[in-house]
């Protein structure tokens, strides 16, 4: 992801309620507490439930957090800028996701991200102002031998071409939980499950 500077100084808004709350101390308490050795331990899959629950980290929910696993907010900070998949504004319902590692850079992946930023009219790192698209680039997907290739959320695309990209944006259903990964023979999978599960 490209290197973006934000003034992280604003003030935190005091709301009225506790954005960590109960249910999910409860969670975090049963389910990691007894496989880490210490409360600091657990700061990265509390981050992970805490983006999952809201769709990215609130400034609250980290102080909150600092409390509750009894370390600096400084750190909570650090930890959740430190990797690229931790989210501290909200992003968009799809996140697109152009690698850009040699051998995607080697194959156009260049032409896939100025594909979407003159498309959808974002940078990397934004959000299209509806609210549905947020664009960043990878180092890596690990998909080197059918490069280029960018996630749809967590979809993978291989050997993209600009207007196959293209046209996978503009056929995204409208909810994202109604996206499936096309590769996948959706039928034939749902007969497998019902098989298994009858």
């Amino acid at each position: 992801m490209a290197w973006l500077a934000e003034d992280r100084r604003a003030a935190l808004t005091a709301a009225g309620e506790s954005l960590l709350t109960d249910e999910m101390k409860k969670h975090l308490t049963e389910k990691y507490f007894p496989r880490y050795p210490t409360k600091r331990a657990v700061l990265l899959p509390a981050l992970h439930h805490v983006q999952h629950t809201y769709g990215h980290i609130p400034m609250q929910a980290m102080e909150e957090l600092a409390n509750f696993l009894e370390v600096a907010p400084s750190e909570v900070l650090d930890t959740a800028t430190f990797y690229e998949e931790y989210w501290l504004k909200p992003k968009g319902k799809y996140l697109l996701q152009v690698c850009r590692s040699l051998s995607c850079e080697i194959c156009a992946s260049g032409a896939l991200t100025r594909t979407i930023q003159e498309t959808l009219k974002i940078d990397i790192g934004q959000t299209t102002k509806d609210g549905r698209f947020t664009l960043v680039e990878l180092e890596c997907l690990g998909a080197c031998g059918t490069a280029p290739v960018a996630l749809v959320n967590e979809v993978l695309h291989e050997e993209l071409t600009p207007a196959k990209l293209m046209d996978i944006i503009q056929k995204l259903p409208e909810d994202p939980h109604d996206y499936k990964d096309p590769s996948v023979d959706w039928e034939e999978h749902d007969s497998e499950d019902d098989a298994v599960g009858g």
